[in-house]
């Protein structure tokens, strides 16, 4: 039977290969390290998860809710741009709930997309970023460039060789799954780029609270007039350990703010209202919780740095979000992303998650992420040593890790 029209558009999803392998390996009694998806494992902090039994005693709020968010969770989400970028939104018109930050990039690529439009999205990045507007009919094309000075002259060439004119650009920093950061004065480059060119920005800021040396990471409305062609999406997930609540914002230009919360209105009734609330609550807090999470992931990060650097698996130390983009070890780097995310679960007991996954781009990594404890990374620092010792010694036939046991 013929595929669906969108169906086709979507290629198979790589991660899936890795899931069922491990899946598998866990079957027979593997006991897996798994650093692959990034699934927060850290609890939802006591105070947000008392606030949410509180309200959802109330039956009133077992009714359905409101699609762009209730007034007070906008109003928080508001302040709390106030506080960490000094940005100014009006809660009313210039920011909306979302169902996390996924959810709302693809119904965004929904609300402006028309067929054959064109989108300037990097490459390597995070699946939605790209596929969200591919399934709303548009054409991607991929900026392989990182922050810097060549960011600029990549956007020159992608609006001189696109036609048509391309209708939006993303972002992503600090990135998923890089974890690159970008400056404020990237930034206004940026912005003036795009309104020369009057091109939408839309920036994926869902990691700006997980840094570790001592430089928040900027938001792109920061930027003077940003807010003229921008919306910013976050989320609760990372920064509050919120994943399975699915809750995000979007914010920013009233426009597009306008037309999301038009689509949204069609295709959901918002979160349950409860969650709503205990997420209020969480951006109303003093921080606690954030700089403990934050802390967190620091520790997991230097552990996991030292150790695999010790396995024999140097790794750069990513200065935010919750993930390290690891280079293949040279004699596995011809083999690609996914057969050696292959090799480390069948040889290590390890996950992780192939660099392809995130574009072809980046099929010379693979993404490291920080959600297992320190004992749990330091196990699978062991584990990746005896394998790549293994491999030395028997480059072509690599010998499983159970025979080490």
């Amino acid at each position: 039977m013929e595929e669906f029209h969108k169906v086709r558009r979507l290629p198979p999803y790589v991660f899936e290969q890795v899931n069922r392998l491990k899946a598998s390996a866990r079957s027979r009694g593997a006991d897996i390290v798994d650093l692959g998806m990034g699934n927060p494992d850290l609890p939802t902090p006591k105070a947000i998860v008392d606030k949410l039994c509180e309200v959802v005693r109330d039956p009133r709020t077992h009714r359905y809710s409101s699609s762009r968010g209730i007034p007070g969770l906008r109003r928080a989400q508001a302040n709390y741009y106030a506080r960490r970028f000094g940005v100014k939104l009006n809660p009313d018109t210039q920011v909306v709930a979302t169902l996390g930050s996924k959810e709302g990039f693809a119904n965004m690529a929904q609300a402006i997309t028309a067929p054959g439009d064109v989108i300037l999205c990097p490459n390597p990045t995070y699946p939605i970023h790209a596929f969200g507007f591919i399934m709303s009919g548009g054409v991607i094309r991929s900026l392989q460039v990182e922050p810097d000075d060549g960011f600029i002259p990549a956007l020159e060439r992608g609006v001189r060789h696109s036609i048509p004119k391309p209708l939006a650009l993303i972002l992503n920093y600090p990135s998923n799954p890089t974890a690159l950061v970008a400056s404020l004065d990237f930034y206004k480059d940026v912005v003036a780029f795009a309104k020369k060119n009057d091109i939408i920005i839309l920036s994926d800021l869902a990691y700006s609270e997980i840094y570790f040396d001592g430089n928040p990471p900027p938001s792109v409305l920061q930027v003077p007039g940003a807010i003229d062609v921008c919306v910013e999406f976050t989320s609760m997930s990372k920064t509050f350990s919120m994943p399975g609540w699915r809750m995000g914002f979007a914010v920013g230009n009233e426009r597009l703010i306008s037309a999301l919360t038009r689509v949204k209105s069609y295709l959901d009734y918002g979160a349950f209202t409860p969650i709503q609330v205990a997420a209020a609550h969480a951006l109303n807090g003093d921080g606690a919780d954030i700089a403990e999470v934050r802390d967190i992931y620091h520790k997991r990060r230097d552990v996991m740095v030292e150790a695999f650097g010790r396995a024999g698996w140097t790794i750069p130390a990513p200065a935010a979000s919750m993930f390290a983009w690891a280079p293949i070890p040279e004699p596995f780097r011809h083999l690609g992303s996914l057969e050696f995310s292959k090799l480390l679960i069948e040889h290590a007991d390890v996950a992780v998650a192939p660099g392809v996954g995130f574009g072809e781009h980046g099929d010379d990594f693979v993404r490291v992420a920080l959600v297992e404890n320190e004992h749990r990374i330091r196990q699978a620092a062991r584990n990746i040593k005896r394998f790549l010792s293994a491999s030395a010694k028997q480059p072509n036939n690599v010998v499983p890790l159970s025979a080490h046991r």
